[in-house]
């Protein structure tokens, strides 16, 4: 019988895990975030989070939402609660794209395929484009929770740097240059052109057709990542890449900012070659993504004024972006700089030489604010002088609170810089996974 037993690990040592050795390789690049580790303490009421990325879904309808899942139950139930396609539900997917069309998009509902949020289509495209050692071209500083799934599937990160205008076209075309002389395999750029988390800048739009063409001169695939685009504070939509290069570019949807991001409900529009295998990565991950969710959001597509809805989110961030941006100038010491964002979620804070935004968080907790890092969104350990702030959440009064702690907490920080010197910052390789409050 004894052959029939697991075998067990060979090694001297002992260990906290006794699954150590079992893992595979691919979950060395998995380290918890430092945002997650502090979230106890950061969630607590007394102090200001400007680190999540969280809606702020007050203005949301509940009564009539409540109203309709009601009617969903009692009218289609059977239906809501069963096993569904992968592929999603055919009447959301035609919603789908007339959202889409709002951005120049033109496309077929077969060609879009539903997931459990945005994320689980940035995993399915990561793991179906991606062998290990492949190269993803991606922005620096770029989303954490793109880096988290790269990261499992073994793909080196190659950031290229943006200005207030978005990724450089020239820094692209040397990246892509430099790294097909070192013989290595780019697969994809991987972009958020509209108001950019973590950084709050947006493409410019004589940038897109270069970029585009770029890649397709490099042979590289476009994923663009666009949960913020109907986001813009002045009612602007810019054209997706995806509306002028539809057989080049993976396009990526959200509902969870435009509407709950509870209900986890995102999209994937492929070229349809790509699609089919999406559908095949979306059994193999879900079976099915949730029906009843599926259901929620096309109801209240079809029965709400969900552009209107949109209008109130834009007017309710925009109020907390102009709270920020006012509380930044007005309180931050000199030396910080700041991107202006015109729409999303989030301003990137630069500070000055000497203080380190990763060693500085917990003594930010401990005076009651938090924010994430800077060096949680690139790979290569850079982003210790940079950090995240996210005015979604708050209130303005809240923001303009958080900010005035911060600041203190910054001028604390570069005393101790000019007193003692410039204490070398700390690089740490590799992404971090990402939770509900980094993202």
């Amino acid at each position: 019988m004894t052959e029939n037993r697991p075998s067990k690990p060979q090694s001297g040592r002992h260990s906290l895990d006794p699954h150590l050795e079992r893992y595979a390789a691919r979950t060395a690049g998995m380290t918890a975030s430092e945002i997650r580790a502090l979230f106890a303490v950061a969630s607590r009421p007394e102090v200001v989070s400007l680190a999540g990325g969280m809606p702020n879904l007050a203005a949301l309808p509940l009564d009539t939402l409540s109203a309709q899942v009601a009617e969903i139950i009692a009218e289609d139930g059977l239906v809501a609660l069963q096993y569904g396609s992968a592929h999603g539900v055919p009447v959301l997917r035609e919603q789908i794209c007339e959202i889409m069309a709002l951005e120049g998009i033109k496309a077929h509902p077969d060609d879009v395929v539903v997931t459990v949020g945005s994320q689980m289509g940035l995993d399915m495209v990561t793991r179906l484009f991606c062998d290990p050692g492949d190269v993803v071209i991606a922005e620096g500083p770029s989303y954490v929770g793109a880096l988290g799934s790269f990261a499992a599937y073994q793909a080196q990160v190659v950031h290229v740097a943006m200005d207030d205008h978005g990724l450089v076209p020239e820094l692209l075309r040397e990246a892509l240059d430099r790294t097909e002389k070192a013989g290595r395999r780019v697969k994809f750029l991987y972009t958020i052109p509209n108001f950019h988390n973590p950084a709050g800048v947006t493409l410019a739009v004589e940038r897109r057709a270069e970029i585009l063409e770029i890649c397709r001169d490099h042979g590289v695939l476009v994923v663009e990542d666009n949960p913020y685009g109907l986001l813009g504070f002045d009612g602007q939509t810019y054209p997706a890449l995806r509306s002028t290069d539809p057989e080049n570019v993976v396009y990526l949807g959200s509902f969870s900012k435009t509407f709950a991001s509870g209900l986890r409900v995102g999209w994937v529009l492929a070229p349809h070659a790509v699609r089919e295998k999406l559908v095949l990565a979306a059994e193999s991950a879900t079976l099915c993504p949730p029906t009843f969710n599926q259901m929620i959001v096309s109801r209240y597509l079809a029965t709400h004024d969900w552009k209107g809805q949109i209008k109130k989110f834009r007017e309710n961030y925009r109020e907390r972006r102009d709270a920020i941006l006012t509380a930044l100038d007005e309180h931050l010491p000199p030396g910080c700089t700041w991107t202006k964002p015109d729409g999303g979620f989030y301003v990137w804070v630069t500070v000055p030489e000497g203080v380190d935004t990763k060693a500085m968080l917990p003594r930010a907790v401990t005076a009651r604010v938090a924010y994430a890092s800077g060096t949680g969104f690139y790979a290569d350990g850079f982003g210790s002088r940079q950090m995240r702030l996210s005015y979604c959440y708050p209130t303005p009064e809240r923001i303009t609170e958080g900010v005035r702690r911060l600041a203190a907490v910054l001028e604390s920080e570069m005393d101790l810089a000019r007193t003692f010197g410039n204490v070398g910052t700390r690089r740490i390789r590799g992404p971090q996974t990402p939770s509900p409050d980094t993202v």
